[in-house]
């Protein structure tokens, strides 16, 4: 049986956030404050390609702080990337607590399919 799935995302789980990262070889996030355009912001810093600033994860409210100025200095393709590996490891790791098996097929408009099957 198959079903489409809508998701929206917060960003809730350090360890998906490091496997994204692993995933998109992009460097480990490190706890920490960082300085924006317009302030600061705590939290899980994420380095994009390309970005002059870090993407900045509150875990604990699931909200993203990023300065890209209207990706003059970084392009929003970037943290959509992230994001959508984000959840592919969130998917994979709550399945395999479960149980269950992930496969994944990834397409040439970026697009990934995950199929998850029993046992």
């Amino acid at each position: 049986m198959s079903h489409i799935v809508t998701i929206s995302t917060r960003i809730t789980n350090p360890a998906a956030v490091a496997a994204a990262c692993r995933r998109l070889l992009l460097p480990e996030p490190v706890l920490g404050t960082a300085k924006l355009y317009s302030g600061e912001a705590t939290g899980l810093l994420v380095q994009l390609p390309a970005w002059r600033y870090p993407a900045v994860i509150d875990a604990q409210t699931g909200n993203i702080a990023y300065d890209n100025f209207e990706g003059a200095w970084g392009e929003m393709r970037e943290l959509h990337r992230f994001l959508q590996s984000y959840v592919v490891e969130v998917v994979r790791m709550q399945a395999r607590q479960r149980g269950m098996a992930v496969t994944e097929q990834q397409f040439a408009d970026g697009s990934i399919k995950l199929s998850i099957q029993e046992g």
